[in-house]
């Protein structure tokens, strides 16, 4: 539907209130699910990074890259393992897993959001020792998982004070040298945490949190994050939620102003959660 051009200058007028909140301010977005594998809404989320860096919003891209991940390992032969939620990790897959985030997936995205008109830098966590990680140690032995020491935040800075987008690959650095597979969720937590973001938005393929998993109008559109024991005692957190708000609950107590769960098979779900007052999902406070 083709707006007119009244309409079109109402729409302007409504979200200059929160372009002027974002002015200036750093926005981490965790970008994955659909939204990375379907054409229509990967061009939806390039043109609103586009679009949020031109009225002068830092943003962060932070991306994942499974499906990709197990399409290199089914074509070598090699089987996709995953214990609790996490990809086991040997030798051979933190080689392939290097290869495709860092180089195919990474580059990929820089070439789309340059396309559509921004200015992006491709970043692994390895570079400048962006992400500094040791093995992740547990029960279960994952391989090289790692579990996040430090991250530097100059080369992010670097890249935003200059203008550019950052995307960032989920690929840590041992101090030996070791690289390790880092949960995307998890890094993109610690690194709005650590830039003081105003803003952490979780991109994935849910509404958000359900208080009936099986009924999407039963959306929670607000949680406290002193709420989120309860809500997993009730069982209305559980399952892959569980992680994926336990990442949200780290960043906000670690200084991240909100953070969002987000429905990315939304176009334009990003604009909707950052220059609307109703915002989509549910956001953690």
């Amino acid at each position: 539907m083709e707006l007119k051009n009244n309409m079109r200058s109402q729409v302007l007028i409504d979200a200059l209130p929160y372009i002027q909140k974002y002015h200036d301010k750093i926005v981490v977005v965790k970008y994955g699910g659909n939204a990375m594998t379907n054409n229509e809404l990967k061009d939806a989320v390039m043109n609103d990074i586009v679009l949020l860096s031109m009225v002068g919003i830092k943003v962060v891209l932070v991306h994942g890259g499974g499906p990709e991940i197990n399409a290199m390992l089914k074509r070598v032969g090699k089987e996709s393992k995953f214990i609790c939620g996490l990809r086991y990790t040997d030798e051979e897959t933190i080689d392939i897993v290097k290869m495709v985030l860092c180089g195919k997936v990474n580059k990929e995205l820089v070439s789309a959001l340059q396309m559509h008109g921004g200015k992006a830098l491709g970043l692994c966590g390895c570079d400048g020792q962006m992400i500094v990680a040791q093995k992740l140690t547990g029960e279960v032995d994952l391989g090289y998982v790692g579990d996040i020491k430090k991250i530097t935040t100059k080369p992010i800075i670097d890249a935003l004070n200059n203008g550019y987008v950052p995307i960032i690959s989920t690929v840590g650095i041992g101090e030996d040298g070791q690289s390790y597979n880092i949960n995307a969720d998890t890094a993109a937590s610690r690194i709005a945490a650590c830039l003081r973001a105003e803003n952490l938005i979780l991109m994935t393929d849910i509404v958000g949190l359900l208080e009936d998993k099986d009924d999407e109008s039963t959306l929670i559109p607000t949680v406290n994050v002193s709420e989120v024991p309860y809500l997993k005692n009730k069982g209305i957190i559980s399952g892959g939620m569980i992680p994926k708000i336990d990442c949200c609950v780290e960043a906000v107590r670690r200084g991240v102003r909100k953070t969002s769960i987000i429905d990315g098979r939304i176009p334009h779900s990003i604009l909707i959660e950052l220059l609307t007052n109703e915002g989509i999902g549910t956001q953690f406070i």
